[in-house]
């Protein structure tokens, strides 16, 4: 079925339909890809440079040191199995080495250097496509919360704000939001128009899956740290997105 895109949607799914046609058919994308398209949305990402296999460093002198370091691959489901992560490079001599050995990781296409965020409290935003239920959008806190306890709630997309906000209130962990034995306050506007965003984009019907984990809040704002899609490819969405069928069936379709 082709994808109808609700009319109230307009601007994020006129980014996202833009995003994937420019893609020419690829269901995987990129950290810094996934990035772009957050900021083109509105929302914060740290500042960085992507550095494709084969390519030279370049002097970094935008980017203020310390800075991280991070193997892209879309082979690759976690950097921390393979060790695909550098923190704290405090000069162009540790950066280059750091670089070199992101490169070296079996099925590395690049390296993404970025400025190092200010720590926050981590949360994790996504969203899936549900045979049964359709688009859904899940929100969970970071760290042993969501690996241990499975401390996660899921809504269907799309999200009104108030209707976000109840998604992030149906979690366990919700009092460490509001400050729980003198942690700071963190700002629910922006974590709720995130989800509101995602949500949108999960509208659409063009994403598969949205990871954007950990997602860091603070006092005032948000920070997205890491970020992956699939893109929701078929051979009957390819003409509502410009696409040939060469360049639906040049990637895995599920």
């Amino acid at each position: 079925m082709i994808s109808m895109i609700p009319p109230s949607l307009p601007r994020n799914s006129t980014l996202l339909k833009t995003f994937i046609e420019k893609a020419g058919g690829r269901k995987v994308f990129l950290e810094h890809e996934v990035k772009g398209l957050m900021k083109a949305m509105g929302f914060p990402v740290p500042r960085g440079r992507f550095i494709r296999k084969g390519e030279g460093i370049m002097p970094h002198d935008e980017l203020p040191f310390p800075l991280v370091a991070k193997v892209s691959s879309s082979a690759i489901a976690s950097k921390s199995d393979v060790h695909g992560i550098r923190i704290g490079l405090k000069s162009e001599e540790e950066l280059a080495v750091a670089v070199a050995d992101l490169m070296s990781i079996e099925g590395a296409e690049g390296v993404l250097v970025e400025e190092m965020a200010p720590p926050g409290l981590e949360v994790v935003v996504g969203g899936t496509s549900d045979g049964q239920f359709g688009p859904i959008v899940m929100f969970g806190l970071g760290g042993i919360f969501v690996e241990l306890f499975k401390d996660i709630a899921f809504a269907l997309a799309p999200l009104k704000k108030d209707e976000a906000l109840w998604l992030v209130r149906a979690v366990k962990g919700y009092r460490l939001l509001e400050g729980y034995r003198g942690s700071l306050t963190v700002d629910l506007k922006s974590l709720t128009e995130l989800l509101v965003g995602i949500s949108e984009l999960m509208a659409t019907g063009l994403i598969e899956e949205i990871d954007l984990n950990p997602v860091a809040l603070y006092p005032e704002g948000a920070m997205i740290l890491d970020a992956k899609m699939l893109a929701a490819l078929s051979s009957e969405n390819a003409p509502f997105l410009g696409l040939t069928q060469t360049g639906v069936s040049s990637v895995e379709v599920s």
